[in-house]
């Protein structure tokens, strides 16, 4: 025979007080215990199942990271740089130097002091015009100083090898390699798998929600 409404609400008061206040109070206590406990175990198991999915997805995204600013840390720029330009060159330069030098034409030499013998005639430091013919030949020593301004012209083919660590690339590529380690420990320390989690010989509790999990789509 059911229960009238009115008779089932008056068995539970009867249950949840039995006219003393401290078991009443444990009574209520207790319910409120055990359904936060079933929230909070519903939560952890969602995100339980999503903390697995996360890693899946950034893991690769922040070893990926990770590996390329370590990379980018040890590249090295080789080229090839192009010049072509000119260089002023001013200089003085000295130039001293024994040399012979050709007339070419006759020159004539006034007041010249000869000596001259011909014959029973002598003649000493005696004064005359002289004329030397084109194409003589006279010894003499230069001293004289050039001065030089030009331009030279420069064309090259320079190699350049540039390692970026020696350059101010450096330090913001370790400050990247140190921002990402963090988060990559991180996700590394987070089980793969409910399996991973619960290892080889699991406990019941993490035994039955391994199972569990893997009922649910």
């Amino acid at each position: 025979m059911a229960k009238h409404p009115e008779a089932e609400s008056r068995s539970a008061s009867r249950w949840l007080w039995q006219g003393k206040v401290a078991p009443a109070f444990w009574t209520v206590a207790s319910l409120i215990s055990l359904t936060v406990n079933v929230i909070l175990i519903a939560v952890l198991l969602a995100v339980g199942k999503h903390a697995f999915t996360l890693k899946k997805a950034v893991s690769p995204l922040l070893d990926g990271l990770n590996e390329n600013f370590v990379l980018m840390d040890q590249a090295v720029i080789a080229t090839h740089v192009e010049v072509h330009d000119q260089i002023p060159v001013v200089f003085d330069l000295p130039v001293e130097a024994d040399t012979d030098v050709v007339l070419s034409k006759d020159v004539l030499i006034r007041n010249a002091r000869v000596n001259l013998s011909t014959g029973g005639l002598l003649i000493q430091n005696a004064p005359a015009d002289i004329v030397l013919p084109k194409g003589t030949r006279l010894p003499i020593r230069l001293s004289i100083v050039v001065p030089v301004n030009t331009k030279v012209p420069v064309d090259l083919d320079v190699p350049v090898h540039i390692p970026l660590r020696k350059t101010e690339l450096h330090r913001p590529f370790v400050g990247l390699q140190h921002v990402v380690a963090p988060y990559q420990q991180l996700i590394d320390g987070i089980p793969d798998s409910w399996d991973a989690l619960c290892g080889h010989d699991p406990a019941l509790w993490c035994s039955l929600t391994r199972d569990v999990m893997k009922a649910l789509p």
